[in-house]
């Protein structure tokens, strides 16, 4: 019979994409190789010549000189073919292993460096935040709910709350890490083998152990060759770093446009306008933004991917690499060109101060001072908005009501509610763990510094 078409071919390759698990692929192979010599299967002289042929491949592999062939489907039987083609005891290799468990083992290996990776990326991320916040300590901004002034808050506080956010990202990635690390060789096509093999060997070999070296393998083979969960732990956690990088960089494109302009960004990591030469556009951060929908879909296609496939492996799960490859890529880059777009953007300050001195900020703590004074907050909270619609009526900031006039709202307002408008004074007040109190901020500023050293 003739083979496939050329549709057929195209439409079922998968080497234009999945030749990137070539290292792990080899160094799988190399364990298992070690593993057939321990129990018989290989003679050393056989696993010797397999060895120096797997790494002559790794080095043309490495060079860019080796020829990456579709008709052989995928990058498995890319490299087997071959090995076999320089060594005749390469047929050997694929003894008590499939392609669905080598698959398996390749992607695990593969999601487990690029863990590794990420978290470093992640905590570098937190640093640049930590660094913007620590270098502009004293700079006070508004805080905003409902895209509306609120109550004054130190740019570092504000900084701070998405290195909270990707230190939970961080947590989720290690807790990943750990179901990521379990080595799924041996289990075969569905039902394991026949042969003696020593699954835990080959596990140590491949690093797949616990804290205490202990080999981590995989207790259900049918499980193993269809398990994509990792996969989509991988990708929902990384469609939560994608959310929170999406609402830094919306911050960031809020505060650098013309109507907050509290920051400014290099011109390394903007662009211009191809007709209003005027403009300076935050491209860095607007694509950080908008790839965010790209790591949703992905995680959405895992799941439809293995909704209702029924076990164990199917084709399907071919398509699980270039979502899983895409998403790694994805909250990769956005991550480090965030922290790189972060350490090349200056702050404000005079522009920050202007807003902060924005007296409608201290409503709150004008309502505050009333409680101190034994007033009940809801009744405090009416006697300040009718001093705030006091001073619309007069056509003049809160904070520049008079004693008297104040005094003419509510009675309680005492010569010493004018105080309750020194920013300084309000900023010292919150001093609750947590919130954003001049003591308060210096002292987390301090702790991520030592937490990120």
């Amino acid at each position: 019979t003739s083979g496939p078409g050329e549709d057929v071919a195209r439409f079922t390759e998968s080497i234009s994409f999945d030749w990137r698990l070539w290292w792990h692929d080899i160094h799988g192979s190399l364990a298992h190789a070690a593993m057939l010599q321990r129990i018989g299967v290989l003679t050393r002289a056989e696993l010797k010549a397999i060895q120096v042929g797997l790494r002559q491949i790794a080095a043309e592999i490495e060079a860019g000189t080796f020829t990456w062939k579709a008709e052989l489907e995928d990058v498995h039987m890319n490299i087997e073919a071959e090995l076999t083609k320089r060594v005749p005891a390469g047929a050997k290799l694929h003894t008590a292993r499939s392609r669905n468990d080598q698959v398996a083992l390749d992607v695990r290996m593969w999601l487990r460096d690029e863990i590794i990776e990420f978290g470093r990326e992640l905590r570098d991320l937190q640093r640049a935040l930590v660094e913007l916040g620590a270098a502009n300590a004293a700079v006070i901004i508004p805080g905003y709910t409902h895209v509306q002034r609120a109550q004054p808050v130190y740019f570092a506080h504000h900084l701070l709350a998405y290195v909270e956010m990707l230190d939970r990202d961080y947590g989720r990635l290690l807790d990943c890490f750990a179901r990521v690390n379990v080595c799924p060789l041996g289990s075969g096509a569905i039902a394991g083998s026949t042969l003696p093999l020593d699954r835990e060997f080959v596990a140590k070999e491949l690093a797949f152990v616990d804290a205490q070296g202990r080999p981590l393998v995989t207790q259900n083979s049918m499980d193993a060759v269809s398990d994509r969960d990792f996969a989509i732990e991988f990708c929902s956690l990384a469609a939560l770093v994608a959310m929170h990088l999406s609402r830094l960089s919306e911050d960031v494109i809020l505060w650098a446009s013309s109507e907050f302009n509290f920051i400014k960004i290099a011109d390394a990591y903007t662009t211009g306008s191809s007709l209003m030469p005027q403009k300076k556009n935050p491209d860095i951060a607007e694509l950080t933004r908008g790839k965010t929908g790209r790591v949703y879909g992905n995680l959405v296609a895992l799941l439809t991917l293995l909704k209702g496939l029924p076990m164990t492996y199917n084709r399907d799960l071919q398509e699980d690499k270039e979502r899983l490859f895409d998403t790694v890529d994805t909250v990769r880059a956005s991550t480090r060109l965030t922290a790189a777009m972060l350490r090349h953007t200056s702050v404000n300050t005079a522009v920050c101060a202007a807003a902060a001195s924005d007296s409608a900020l201290l409503a709150t703590d004008l309502a505050d001072y009333l409680v101190r004074k034994g007033m009940p907050f809801r009744h405090a909270h009416h006697a300040v908005g009718a001093a705030v619609a006091l001073a619309e009526k007069l056509g003049r900031p809160l904070g520049e009501l008079t004693a008297n006039e104040l005094a003419s709202v509510n009675a309680a307002f005492g010569a010493d509610a004018k105080d309750s408008f020194n920013l300084g004074q309000a900023m010292a007040r919150r001093n609750l763990t947590g919130a954003p109190g001049t003591k308060e901020v210096a002292k987390q500023l301090a702790r991520w510094k030592k937490v990120l050293k």
